[in-house]
């Protein structure tokens, strides 16, 4: 049995050469041993800290999820990536952001306000303020509590699929009808050639709305498993001819990236839930990641939603109505803490600069490269912004109760998250001017 080796606060200096190894107890499973490092170290408050692995001594770093110091001795254990690996403990003082972000909060009525800032692969800011439920003073909002994220999900699948591409499970070209080939003849014929690229960069054909068709309340009413719910999907669909000729046309689509996801999970015969927490939550060590509004009905142990109402927010009661369909899971309905949804921004910084561990720099090129001058790339906005000094990446996400925003200016290797647990459901854009107001303090903070 290979054991954790602690090696202190610097590990740089050993390699690691190990192969797994695989043990099976009598009449038991069988479990695979890999080899891991591991330091102990004293976590000052104000602090982050952070393991670094590179494949040789004078090689390019990739960052590993971060620890938020809380005064208290820590431990940071890593599996050993590849034959040989390099290990070096990192820190540096993180701003709190709490005193930026609060007064926007007060002026806008929001229940609460999150905020993380990523400079050159280090959490430099991160801050929350307010309250899981509005008026709730004895549930105040904490640094790991959890957001959802609306249509940040979208990058997120496109992300996956590039990682099972690169795996040789999947590839962009792949069509409908080669993952459906039993359904395949019930499609109207425009739908079978429909590619797993043209899903994720919403020129598929597959329209905004599912209101007009009906499709969006018959998902609504689907009792079955999240599987069951996107073939759902794809059958109601797929009878009926896309709402434009599949890759001609740009429209945002929920649909189009369930289908998308509908394609990976059928392709490995594993739930796309679950080939997102094995895949990218995991490796990433967004270690709150998962699906659906984070609170427990009738309980405050997370934040809730909320909905403006006559200019102050109501809270929407967890449940299995206060977010998207299960259908529709690929395009909308991650959550997770603003420190894990920052790990997912370094993550796509750190894939500009080279390979990672988990993606190739080509892969990641292509996840944020522009698609038929559209503006839109996998998951993607792409426009440009004078404080980017060129290329800028952006999403908004909402479920219409939660309001989540994201940049990233990889030519200065910045990203601000800005999140806050109310929407504009009701109208009005008021929600997303939180963020934006968020987003635009903490560019002329942290950028010169």
């Amino acid at each position: 049995m290979m054991r954790p080796l602690w090696l202190g606060i610097w590990v740089g200096l050993l390699s690691f050469t190990w192969g797994p190894s695989i043990v099976k107890a009598q009449n038991g499973p069988q479990l695979s041993l890999v080899p891991a490092i591991g330091t102990a170290f004293l976590a000052q408050t104000g602090q982050v800290y952070q393991l670094t692995v590179a494949t040789n001594l004078t090689g390019p770093r990739f960052p590993r999820p971060w620890f938020l110091g809380n005064g208290q001795s820590n431990q940071a254990t890593e599996m050993a990536l590849g034959p040989a690996a390099f290990y070096q403990l990192q820190s540096n003082p993180v701003r709190d952001l709490q005193s930026l972000i609060e007064p926007i909060r007060i002026s806008n009525h929001a229940p609460g306000v999150a905020c993380a800032v990523v400079v050159s692969n280090r959490l430099v800011g991160i801050g929350v303020s307010g309250t899981r439920l509005w008026d709730a003073a004895d549930a105040p909002i904490g640094i790991d509590d959890i957001w959802h994220h609306g249509s940040l999900t979208k990058s997120m699948t496109a992300t996956l699929a590039a990682m099972l591409v690169e795996e040789g499970k999947i590839q962009w070209t792949t069509t409908l009808a080669d993952v459906f080939p039993d359904w395949a003849p019930k499609m109207d014929p425009a739908w079978k050639t429909v590619t797993l690229e043209q899903l994720c960069s919403n020129r598929s054909g597959a329209p905004e709305d599912l209101n007009p068709n009906g499709i969006w309340s018959q998902l609504w009413a689907f009792r079955g498993t999240p599987i069951h719910a996107r073939r759902f999907l794809l059958e109601l669909l797929t009878v009926l001819p896309p709402h434009h000729p599949p890759g001609t046309v740009y429209e945002y689509s929920n649909a189009g990236f369930a289908l998308a996801g509908a394609m990976l999970e059928k392709t490995l015969q594993t739930p796309w839930e679950s080939l997102m927490t094995d895949r990218l939550f995991a490796r990433l060590g967004m270690t709150t990641g998962g699906f659906g509004v984070p609170a427990t009905p009738r309980m405050v142990n997370q934040p809730w939603g909320h909905v403006f109402v006559k200019g102050l927010p109501q809270g929407v009661e967890p449940g299995t109505v206060a977010d998207n369909p299960t259908a529709i899971g690929p395009a909308g309905t991650v959550h997770c803490s603003v420190l894990d949804l920052a790990r997912y921004a370094q993550f796509h910084l750190a894939g500009e600069q080279g390979d990672t561990p988990w993606l190739s720099h080509n892969s990641f090129v292509k996840l944020h490269t522009d698609v038929a001058n559209q503006k839109y790339a996998l998951g993607w906005s792409v426009t440009t912004r004078p404080w980017a000094r060129g290329i800028a990446l952006t999403h908004s996400g909402s479920n219409t109760q939660w309001y989540s925003t994201i940049w990233l200016a990889p030519g200065r290797q910045f990203a601000v998250i800005s999140l806050t647990n109310v929407g504009d459901a009701n109208g009005g854009n008021t929600a997303s001017s939180i963020t934006d107001q968020i987003a635009a303090t903490m560019i002329g903070t942290f950028l010169p």
